[in-house]
């Protein structure tokens, strides 16, 4: 299969370009133009992988990135985290949603003129739901987003849909709930706890900075959830949207809990305000009995191997 991975060189869009390739996919990887060498880009990947440049501000970028020669679309390119959007909500706004807009209407105008039908797999996030019961949501659940980030992903959806239910366009929305494994920036949870935790240990200190360590979250290996959006590609029904979730909540402070007993640090949490996310979701743990339901996926590693891993890769 012919795939277009948008925001290849992110965290994600790595591991998802290493796992296609290795089931024997040809990619074509999408990114923000940068200056030199990608580090990200591995010397054995030269003959499954082309990179292509892809701004989502620009529609003709976007429509020179789409072409006419893919079978599928894993749409990953966003500001992707509630941190980032909030410092520029404009710009989140028009990468998340507007971006989106683009990326679908660039699909539309390639089938139209070459007659492919590629699936388009568009890959939202769980942060749209909200604040809701302490159980898991569901995907018919009210969206009820709480930050510009899961706004502007909502919107996202909300494009893509349109353009399925007026083009036929073949649209399959994912909502990821929280994910992370080695490579993951020091911006979201887990490695900023392990930054945080290998610092004090080195300095000799227990206290640590934290947040708030009362949030209750599902979360998930980074590959496992990349093996969901390939079973989706297989499996995932047009129109339909499909959570990624493990089903389990852990509360941040256990999580930090354990990630202390990992590095081997009896580590105090100190409260640090500039840390703490404004209208954080108390609860926030998915329900992925409609994927398990059409693909057979299950997450296959373990909460604690992921820790272990993340631990590993920063330590050293």
């Amino acid at each position: 299969m012919r795939v277009l991975v948008t925001g290849a060189d992110g965290f994600v869009g790595r591991h998802l370009v290493e796992r296609l390739v290795e089931t024997g996919h040809q990619v074509t990887a999408a990114c923000r133009p940068v200056d030199g060498p990608q580090s990200w880009v591995r010397p054995q990947w030269t003959d499954a992988v082309r990179q292509v440049p892809l701004e989502l501000t620009d529609s003709e970028i976007v429509r020179r990135a789409v072409g006419p020669q893919h079978d599928a679309v894993i749409h990953l390119a966003a500001v992707s985290s509630v941190r980032e959007a909030r410092d520029d909500p404009g710009m989140a706004w028009v990468v998340n949603a507007a971006g989106t807009t683009r990326l679908v209407e660039a699909v539309i105008t390639s089938r139209q003129v070459h007659g492919s039908d590629p699936l388009v797999l568009v890959v939202s996030s769980a942060e749209v739901y909200g604040t809701g019961p302490a159980s898991p949501r569901v995907e018919t659940d009210p969206l009820f987003p709480q930050s510009t980030y899961a706004a502007s992903k909502a919107g996202a959806e909300i494009a893509a849909l349109e353009a399925w239910r007026r083009t036929g366009l073949r649209v399959v929305v994912a909502r990821p709930f929280t994910h992370t494994g080695p490579g993951q920036a020091s911006r979201f949870v887990v490695p900023s706890f392990v930054e945080r935790l290998l610092a004090a240990k080195a300095g000799a200190t227990t206290r640590v900075p934290t947040g708030n360590l009362e949030p209750v979250r599902d979360l998930l290996d980074v590959r496992d959830v990349v093996e969901a959006y390939l079973r989706l590609l297989g499996a995932g029904t047009p129109g339909e949207t499909y959570n990624v979730a493990r089903g389990e909540g852990i509360a941040l402070g256990e999580l930090f809990r354990r990630l202390a007993e990992l590095v081997g640090i009896n580590a105090e949490p100190a409260p640090d305000p500039s840390l703490v996310r404004g209208a954080d979701i108390p609860y926030l743990v998915g329900d992925a009995s409609k994927l398990r339901d059409a693909t057979g996926w299950s997450p296959s590693r373990p909460l604690e191997q992921t820790l272990r891993d993340m631990v590993d890769a920063q330590a050293h």
